[in-house]
């Protein structure tokens, strides 16, 4: 089966949108497979921006500031899958975007290495006071001195969250020489030497470095605060690379002031600027031994290059055989193409009787089906058929009138 043959839809008619200077590898992926029809934006848009640009489109690349609200799922008629560049998906509505039948995709370990070398690089940095060095130096000022500069070797690094990051971590972190400790809310089999702890308590006040790992949930919001700073080991370094809600920053910037803690590196704001030149405001300015940069922890070129591969591939693998592994909404079914039948995608709500329904009408019609597949998730149904070539095309019309159809599509 060619790649031509791959998507019934002219791949030159499918409109993709590409948002936030998403990778030209992921662009160029694109028009080497045939989807010529690529509309690149550097910047994100307004929700009612982006409501009236993606009207006509078939596929929707964003990464971390565009948000795809509700609104903006219901004017997308069109739309098949959005394309998350990035780690996370936190900025699209995924409950509107399962009903809707809308499948969403991310890359979660493409910039993992990017962010651990920067962790480590911060530690270095802050335990050696390089920070308060270098602006002495840039304003004439000489300060050669020992104090309070230490070697990371014999250290303890304490690692809240040890998924692929901070397991990542752990393994570079070992190879200079620390110790490593781990708090997770899940078990984890620890790599190396590292050793778990009970508590968030027990690992912050043993840790000579404490790098936080974890998810923007409810239960992370403002998980670093005024409460547990004081547990902090006397004269600890905090880094935060996780997300911008995770920490208080009012309250770092106290027991930074009053010595308690003797640095900090942070990259995620509670607020961060939609734009590049934008005004940027935070309490932790003009601290001591404080490295503040502005999100770009997975800003590499490597890391860049890999999330544009890793998602394109995913959504080629949908839009041309309806594989949804990866996606954080339609059922994950990945499935070989079959060269004798035409392959049709059908998402319903989850509901009973819609999979007998299915097959009652297109058995009443005597269309053969060839192949079939189906998983479900709280929300939605998604079944693939391959059915007759010659059927093929009755059998799409009559899927399209099945009780609680959302979404029907051939592929080929």
């Amino acid at each position: 089966m060619s790649k031509q043959e791959l998507t019934s839809y002219p791949k030159e008619k499918i409109n993709i949108l590409f948002l936030e200077n998403i990778s030209d590898k992921a662009v160029e992926q694109f028009k080497q497979n045939g989807y010529t029809n690529v509309q690149k934006i550097g910047g994100a848009l307004s929700e009612a921006e982006l409501m009236a640009a993606v009207k006509d489109v078939h596929l929707l690349g964003i990464r971390s500031k565009t948000q795809v609200t509700e609104k903006v799922l219901s004017a997308a008629t069109k739309l098949q899958a959005i394309g998350c560049f990035c780690i996370g998906t936190n900025q699209v509505n995924l409950k509107a975007a399962t009903k809707k039948g809308v499948a969403v995709f991310n890359a979660p370990y493409s910039n993992t290495r990017s962010v651990a070398e920067l962790v480590i690089g911060a530690s270095v940095m802050l335990i050696r006071r390089i920070v308060d060095k270098n602006n002495a130096a840039h304003q004439g000022i000489w300060m050669k001195e020992a104090k309070g500069s230490f070697e990371l070797r014999g250290k303890t690094l304490g690692l809240i969250g040890y998924g692929n990051i901070g397991s990542q971590i752990s393994v570079l972190a070992e190879a200079l020489g620390m110790k490593v400790m781990f708090y997770d809310v899940e078990t984890k089999l620890p790599l190396g030497n590292a050793h778990p702890c009970k508590s968030l308590k027990e690992l912050v006040s043993k840790a000579d470095i404490v790098s936080l790992h974890v998810p923007e949930t409810p239960q992370t919001k403002n998980l670093i605060n005024k409460s547990n700073l004081k547990f902090f080991k006397k004269g600890s370094i905090l880094i935060n690379y996780a997300r911008g809600e995770v920490v208080d920053l009012d309250a770092l910037a106290k027991y930074l002031q009053d010595g308690h803690l003797s640095g900090a590196a942070i990259d995620v704001y509670p607020w961060e600027p939609e734009k590049n030149g934008d005004t940027f405001k935070t309490p932790l300015q003009g601290l001591s031994n404080v490295i503040l940069t502005p999100h770009i922890g997975g800003s590499t070129e490597e890391a860049q290059q890999n999330i544009g591969e890793d998602v394109s591939t995913k959504l080629f693998q949908y839009l041309e055989r309806g594989i949804t592994n990866g996606s954080h909404s339609i059922p994950a079914i990945g499935l070989p193409p079959i060269e004798t039948a035409h392959r049709i995608l059908h998402i319903h709500k989850n509901v009973p009787g819609v999979l007998s329904a299915i097959n009652t009408t297109l058995a009443k019609h005597k269309i053969n089906i060839v192949g079939q597949y189906l998983k479900t998730n709280d929300e939605i149904g998604y079944a693939v058929l391959d059915i007759d070539k010659k059927l093929s095309k009755q059998a799409l019309e009559l899927l399209k009138e099945v009780k609680d159809t959302i979404k029907v599509r051939m592929l080929y």
